[in-house]
This record gives structure tokens, sequence and C-alpha cells, in this order.
């Protein structure tokens, strides 16, 4: 279990303490016992036996969140520090923070943040009101899909016209002494105004065009069951793979769970998720996926339909820990235009990249709980669904176990996807690549079509030393997320 610090502890104690003379005004109590608080006896027992349950997993949901939130550094936040003259990566974007630092702000205040809810219309064949403590590998998936839509649906290079309404401080510019220490006066960048040399793209009638755009976007993701993309669709396609609610997810199962979330909705009739099999990308498959002459009665090989596609990697990138001879090959691939990131983690912790400076993966955390909001209100805030708060990890602190995403728009984006993904992937010192794509179809090979749930060998990603070891984690790619 992480260490608290005696300052948190006092926070905590105090929240709680707070939070049980809020229950006391509300409710009187007839007893204070071991497990929790008892609502004093009413005229009614069956009401009683009706409400009790709802507030006191209210309380508990209040009290975990405010625990989470303390034990992953979201109640004193800290800032992160990047190095002034090395550029910064955010999928397929680069930035020197010498003379852009707005763009970079606009970059990543624009991706789409999916955290912990609590709150949230009971799950079903569950009590689970909130997923704080289990959910983050779903919510880091859910904003990797996020990233898919935003580049399917909005105009390219989309960002959030309000993003200056987040002007928390919460990242440092330094120029360094040397390249082993950064060192020198921070430059606060997330507060600074926004002056007349501000890129005149960020200010792009088009981005405002597009808002009605962004909030529907946002709607899919509602912690209500009707949304397509929402907790309680996530948790029950779930349950289709022998998993449930409090659960814990790993990034192959939650790949293909993001697969059939899309194939299932209505909302998107010409967008399809490819999940990778085996580490291999059997280009056949994806055609019969997207191209829709296809499926024409005769095809029509003259037909320009095509769906676009986003496409999902399931990989291993190492026994027990990362290999390093990988780094360079994961900084090539977040270099890519095609790239919609990456979700994994750390030991115990799921995050979602989306980009890297010097020998530091940038990313998204999704510990943090909020409360649900109403998207159904007309102007529903933004704020919660747009992070302020760039943090960044060693690449050797990231768990080998992960899932990468592209997407291509249409089958000329597909082959030039294929082409750069594979002079990405040439540049591991590994004999083996982290993946490959493949001619033919997946049956060709004696495998299933695109809907199976197989996971990669290690074989094909991991020196022959560690495969003994490795094996037995092969099929277990779950986090422990507490």
């Amino acid at each position: 279990m992480n260490s608290v610090s005696p300052s948190a502890a006092q926070y905590v104690g105090g929240v709680m303490q707070d939070e049980l003379a809020e229950h006391r005004r509300q409710q009187p109590l007839e007893r204070q016992g071991s497990f929790g608080l008892r609502a004093a006896q009413t005229p009614d027992p069956g009401r009683e036996a009706t409400v009790e349950p709802d507030e006191m997993d209210k309380l508990k949901a209040k009290l975990m969140s405010a625990w989470n939130n303390v034990k992953y550094g979201w109640t004193v936040k800290s800032k992160t520090s990047f190095n002034k003259i090395s550029p910064v990566t955010v999928l397929g974007h680069s930035y020197l923070l010498n003379n852009e630092v707005e763009r970079f702000r606009w970059a990543f205040v624009s991706r789409v943040w999916l955290t912990y809810r609590r709150e949230f219309p009971q799950l079903e064949g569950s009590t689970w009101t909130t997923d704080c403590g289990w959910g983050c590998m779903l919510r880091s998936g859910q904003m990797l899909l996020a990233q898919g839509l935003l580049v399917h649906l909005m105009p390219r290079d989309w960002a959030w016209p309000d993003a200056q309404q987040l002007t928390e401080v919460d990242f440092e510019v330094f120029r360094p002494r040397s390249p082993a220490r950064a060192a020198g006066v921070p430059i606060p960048s997330f507060g600074s105004p926004r002056g007349s040399n501000t890129p005149e793209k960020l200010e792009s009638v088009r981005d405002r065009q597009a808002e009605p755009l962004h909030r529907k976007l946002l709607t899919w993701f509602w912690d209500q069951p009707p949304a397509p993309f929402g907790l309680h669709q996530l948790v029950e396609i779930g349950n289709g793979s022998g998993k449930k609610a409090g659960d814990w997810y790993g990034p192959s199962i939650v790949a293909h769970i993001l697969r059939k979330a899309v194939a299932k909705t209505s909302v998107l009739h010409n967008l399809a998720v490819y999940v990778a099999q085996d580490c291999t990308v059997y280009k056949e498959d994806v055609v019969h996926l997207c191209d829709l002459s296809l499926s024409q009665t005769p095809p029509d090989p003259s037909s320009q339909a095509w769906k676009s596609v986003i496409i999902l990697v399931p990989v291993r990138l190492g026994g027990e820990a990362l290999n390093p001879s990988y780094i360079e090959c994961v900084k090539n691939i977040l270099k890519l235009d095609c790239c919609i990131g990456i979700i994994g983690g750390k030991p115990k912790h799921s995050l979602y990249f989306i980009g890297f400076q010097d020998e530091q993966l940038l990313y998204l955390d999704p510990h943090y709980c909020q409360t649900m909001v109403d998207v159904s209100q007309a102007n529903f805030s933004l704020e919660s669904f747009h992070c302020s708060s760039p943090k960044k990890m060693p690449f050797n602190r990231m768990d080998p176990s992960c899932t990468i995403g592209f997407y291509a728009k249409n089958k000329k984006d597909f082959e030039s996807l294929c082409s750069a993904v594979s002079v990405a992937l040439s540049s591991s010192k590994e004999k083996y690549p982290i993946f490959t794509f493949v001619e033919g179809q997946g049956q060709d090979y004696g495998l299933e079509g695109h809907s199976s749930n197989h996971s990669g060998p290690a074989a094909l990603i991991l020196p022959p030393s560690n495969l003994s070891r490795s094996n037995n984690r092969r099929n277990s790619d779950e986090f422990v997320f507490l």
C-alpha cells in the first residue's frame, strides 16, 4: 500500500468527520456500530430498510473518493516540470516549450479526460454506484476511444476553444543548465494570459462551430445505462467475458469491450474497431471489416465506400518489467499522426499515455473521483472532462502489458498507417518486433476472425530467456487496481 503523509491522513480524517457530521444532521442516529451508522427507527420499517443502504452507500462512496484523491496525489497537486529545450510529443505533434507553450497547453487540455465518477445509477447486478478503486482501466479505454472519436468527427487539429477557462498553473518549464540536470527559474504556462501572439488557430471559428459535436461526443460517455460508451454499457459487455462490476480489467479485455461497444451502437455507422490477434494485424481482415463494396451484391470494385477504423493492438513489452529495448519504438509510435494513444499504466495503476518528453511518458490519469455530471442538461459543464494537470512518469516504470491504438479514416490512410507503423516498429533493437502487419486473414493462419479474444504470444515480443517465466502470466494481463 502507498504510504500517506500525516497531513494527508489528517485530511482524510477531516473529510470523514465532515461527512459523518453531515450524515448526522440529515438523519438521527440510534447507534454507531463497527460497520457504520444505523438510522433511528421510524414508524415504517420497510422504508428504513430501503433508505438506509442507499444513504450508507453514498456516504461510503464519498469517503472512498476522498481517500482515493489523497492516495493518488489530487488533494495537494504538485507541478510537473518540463524541459524548455526538449520537444514534447503529443499524439503525433511536437512542441518546443521555449516558444510553443500555448500550443502545447491547448493540445493537452483538448484531450478528453474521463475519470472515476460517483453517485451514478446502480450498475446492473451489483450495488456499485461508483467505479472508484476498480474502474481505472475502463476509464483509460474510454479516453482512448474518445480520442479516436475526436479525430474521426472533429475538424483536423481541433482544439477546445474554451480551454483558457482552466487557468491553474499546473506545470513548470525549466531551461536546463546541462543535459543531465534541469534547473533555473520556472516559467508558469497554464495560467499565462493569451496575448496578441497567441496562435490564430487557437481562436478558430471552425473550432467554435464544432462545439455542439464536442458536447454530443461527451454524452456518449455518460454514466447512465443508455449511453453507448458509458460505464454501464462497458460493464454489461464485459459480463460476456466473465467480468462484472468491481472486477479488475486488463488492457486486452478492454480493447475487445470497446470493439463490441462500437459494433453495438447505432450512433456511429461509418466506424469500426479492429483488435489485433496474437500481436498481428491481418490486413485482409481489416479490409473485410471496412470495405463496404464487398457487402454489395455483386461486389463493386469501383466503389469508394470504406468505413473508418480504429485499430487496437494488445501487446506485452517484456516479462515482469518493460524491456528497455522497446522504449525507442514506443516513442516512434507516439510520434505518428495515426496514433491515438496507449492504455496501460504502471503496476497497480492504469493510465492513458498520449506522449513523452525525453525519457518520460506524458499521460492522463483516471484516478480522480468526481461526481457524475448530468449531460442531459443543455449547457452542462465541460471542465470536469478536460484536465489542466499534465503528468509524467519514467518509461522504466511502465507496465509491459498495454494496448496501442491507431486510427485510419479511409483506405489510403490505412495503407499509409501500415507503412508508417512498420517503420516505427523496425526501430526496436529486439529481434522480434512489438507486433506485425501481415497480408491475408487470420483464418489463413489457423486463427478465428477479428472477434477473437486471444492475447499475443510471448514469443513474439520477449527474449527467449524470459519465455518460461512469462508464460504463466500470458493470459492474465490484469492490473491490480487498488
